[in-house]
């Protein structure tokens, strides 16, 4: 039950049901779900530890997070795109090439739609952390990513970077099917620099 009212109260967190800021209090997430406190009580807890929410003055609250947050883990997560592209040039079956080519042509049926971009971008970057075949990595890098689903923007509507995030895809999995891993790792960090970039733009605009 326990894990349950906390899939449930984290995904009401990620689809922003529960905005920055929210309330959560235990008495109203009980009565919600029809539950005694206690569940409720550890389910905040795990979220309290993958910083999703935040004790306030009068319980606790979902955290909002700062662009100098949001900036941080684009730094991190440079680094941990690049590993996991390498080891994917080194580690990729058959499979995984199949599910990387895959998730590339979910890119180019996206469309124009903002919320349809980010995922297919989601699930294209979630099938090279498989690739790699490091449980290590796959797991940072989804702890990351939890925050900026968050985030209520999206760089991939940004004058002409969505036309270079599939080029450089492209790039990607040239460099997996030839398993050059230096040149996968490259590309992966130079794509990732690039998001980030589009990212202190966006907000230079306000």
């Amino acid at each position: 039950m326990a894990t349950s009212v906390y899939e449930q109260i984290r995904e009401a967190i990620l689809s922003g049901r529960f905005g920055p800021g929210h309330v959560l209090s235990e008495n109203a997430l009980a009565t919600e779900f029809g539950i005694s406190r206690t569940p409720v009580r550890e389910a905040l807890h795990r979220l309290e530890i993958e910083q999703l929410v935040e004790r306030a003055a009068r319980g606790v609250r979902v955290r909002a997070s700062s662009p100098e947050e949001i900036l941080d883990i684009y730094d991190v997560r440079i680094t941990l795109e690049a590993a996991a592209a390498k080891q994917a040039a080194l580690r990729a079956t058959e499979l995984d090439r199949m599910r990387l080519r895959s998730a590339q042509d979910g890119m180019h049926r996206a469309g124009d739609d903002p919320a349809a971009r980010a995922a297919a971008n989601r699930a294209f970057h979630e099938a090279i952390w498989q690739a790699s075949h490091s449980p290590t990595l796959d797991d940072l890098l989804r702890r990351l990513n939890v925050h900026l689903i968050r985030y209520p923007t999206t760089t991939l509507t940004w004058g002409d970077r969505w036309e270079e995030v599939l080029a450089e895809h492209e790039e990607l999995l040239d460099a997996i099917d030839a398993r050059d891993a230096e040149r996968a790792r490259d590309i992966a960090e130079r794509h990732m620099s690039g998001a980030r970039e589009v990212r202190l733009r966006m907000y230079a605009a306000g």
